[in-house]
């Protein structure tokens, strides 16, 4: 019986899709469109391969393409039909590996899709087959964080611009968690764009601002604060251009209004959604984890059972992972750069709040300091050893354990009080 792989090259309109056999030919070659008489086009096609054999499955060709979003490969993955995700980088490199002379068609993109996985069998892996409810959190999780950007961005053009007329309102909440994106600090700007109504607001009317954004602590102690700091003498432009400029900051509060508002929103339905997942007890015991940061792992790593066999498959995803370049006698590790940066930002954040929750990771955080790490290979380290606790604990329905993840000097379990090699190695830690 033969064999088969499938490509398909997605555009807008109709999606070239090739099958070629054992010896890289195209056999087939159709036009679809996005939809479901297209998708039955291409099971049709695959049925027919062999027809006349009980033993052959559609399910045994595999269909390579370069967008693993698409409303195409989500009725295939209903379908069961493997798909497997091919990075455009990938693509670009296999190109000249036909010819001299590096030629770009759909056809022909779609027949080097499939030639990749038969050239590389087992080196490919399937897309991961999420449950909808992961899906649907890793949608949220992640637009949660593109807001979270947009708000920065925005709190970061508003900063700039009231350099230019409005220096106090910068160094009112300078240093402090969030800044500008505070609602204090958007709700007393919204009151007083400018300086000179800012310098006539009275400690009163500051508090009660204060009060109504939300803020319960040391009322008085803020609002004295910064009726001294908008009070005190500085340079202001003219009335009129400065009163234009106010206008301009409340174009900005408003915009960042919205985008603080729509994070915040999405935050919480994340974390709802997810707290009726059954790996949510388990994020959430680890140090450090908290709701945003648990969606957002769980958004990038998912529910599928077999993605990551080993927590070392893990952590070369998430770029903690290291590399080793070697050739003749030079030999150099360096940090990973292919990876999945979503998930890579999220671990660092993860491991730097862990190092005041967690005795161990703190403690492994100086060891490594010590033995001259820099700071970022030294929180690499954490993450690595936090991501391996984490695979190990989703694969075995265990919480987070302090006493297991980090045992005592000795390498005792504190409960059992015997070696254990295997959590030693299942966890990543070094001899």
């Amino acid at each position: 019986m033969g064999r088969w792989w499938a490509g398909i090259d997605w555009s807008w309109g109709l999606q070239d899709f090739v099958i070629i056999d054992e010896e890289g030919k195209v056999v087939l070659h159709l036009r679809v469109e996005e939809s479901r008489e297209g998708v039955e086009q291409i099971l049709g096609a695959l049925r027919a391969l062999n027809p006349t054999s009980h033993r052959f499955s559609r399910r045994q060709v595999p269909i390579a393409i370069e967008d693993g979003t698409r409303l195409l490969v989500a009725e295939l993955q209903r379908r069961r039909q493997p798909v497997v995700v091919i990075p455009p980088a990938v693509t670009s490199r296999y190109r000249g590996r036909h010819g001299a002379a590096v030629s770009k068609s759909d056809r022909g993109d779609a027949a080097l899709l499939a030639d990749i996985i038969r050239q590389n069998p087992g080196r490919r892996s399937f897309l991961p087959e999420n449950s909808d409810q992961a899906a649907a959190i890793a949608v949220l999780a992640r637009t949660q964080a593109s807001s979270t950007q947009a708000a920065r961005a925005i709190m970061l053009r508003l900063r700039s611009h009231l350099g230019l007329y409005f220096p106090a309102a910068v160094e009112a909440w300078s240093g402090t968690q969030h800044g500008l994106r505070r609602p204090e600090a958007r709700a007393v700007l919204a009151l007083a764009p400018t300086p000179r109504q800012a310098a006539a607001l009275s400690k009163r009317r500051l508090h009660d601002t204060l009060a109504a954004a939300g803020r319960t602590r040391l009322l008085d102690e803020e609002a004295g604060r910064l009726r001294d700091l908008f009070a005190a003498s500085a340079l202001r432009q003219r009335p009129e251009t400065e009163q234009a400029m106010g206008e301009r900051t409340r174009l900005h509060l408003a915009e960042l209004s919205i985008a603080c508002q729509h994070a915040e929103h999405l935050s919480n339905l994340a974390d709802t959604r997810f707290s009726a997942h059954p790996h949510h007890r388990i994020y959430r015991s680890f140090p450090a984890c908290g709701p945003i940061v648990a969606a957002r792992l769980f958004a990038e790593i998912g529910d599928a059972p077999e993605r990551f066999p080993t927590g070392r498959h893990l952590r070369a995803y998430a770029g903690t992972a290291p590399i080793t370049w070697s050739s003749g006698s030079s030999h150099t590790v360096v940090h990973r750069t292919v990876c999945n940066r979503a998930l890579k930002a999220t671990v660092h954040q993860w491991a730097f709040g862990a190092l005041t929750r967690s005795p161990g990771c703190r403690a492994l955080y100086d060891a490594r300091r010590q033995r001259g790490d820099g700071y970022a290979a030294a929180l690499r380290h954490v993450g690595n050893r936090l991501l391996s606790g984490l695979h190990h604990c989703v694969r075995t329905d265990q919480l987070y354990q302090e006493h297991v993840m980090f045992p005592t000097a000795d390498g005792r379990d504190e409960v059992t009080g015997g070696q254990d090699e295997h959590l030693r190695v299942t966890l990543g830690r070094e001899p």
